[in-house]
């Protein structure tokens, strides 16, 4: 039987990442997503409901979230869900946690302004990919000729389209 565990959230962070390091030295970031939900009932009443979800960042994605994000910014995650089970050390009771483990993040502000601070938010400091607005992309030049084929009249011309990448 076929499986398939992906997730995609859209919400703010509820606090401040928590980042820690493993004994191995792997970074681990663990924070708090809101995200919100809408509708109209029946009567036209507009309600919300808010679902709150912890979700946990390994290795260089953990650094990244813990040098940039506050409390209160936008994230998309992308991840697994994930559940932890124990036993209540006081009660003894079995005990459950559904969470997400992060598999990639992309920044939904630039940081700059707004609450919550973060990426640039204090000027001349360097921003992921993900946190800086795009760039135009350099045209490449028109790849010359090999100098065997302009020597060498019996060989046929090199088409781009012949490439396989």
């Amino acid at each position: 039987m076929a499986s398939f565990n992906k997730v995609i959230l859209i919400g703010n962070l509820t606090r401040d990442p928590e980042l820690k390091y493993t004994p191995k030295g792997t970074a681990v970031a663990k924070i708090g997503l809101a995200v919100n939900r809408s509708w109209k009932t029946d009567t036209g009443e507009t309600r919300e409901e808010v679902t709150f979800i912890d979700v946990d960042a390994f290795g260089r994605q953990a650094e990244v979230i813990g040098q940039y994000l506050k409390k209160g910014r936008p994230l998309m995650v992308e991840g697994r869900l994930k559940l932890d089970q124990w036993d209540d050390k006081t009660t003894g009771q079995k005990r459950s946690r559904l969470g997400v483990v992060l598999e990639s993040f992309q920044f939904l502000d630039s940081g700059r302004g707004g609450e919550g601070g973060g990426a640039g938010a204090e000027g001349g400091e360097y921003a992921p990919r993900e946190a800086r607005a795009p760039q135009p992309r350099p045209t490449r030049p028109a790849p010359a000729a090999p100098a065997a084929a302009a020597s060498d009249p019996d060989m046929p011309p090199v088409e781009d389209d012949d490439v396989p990448f």
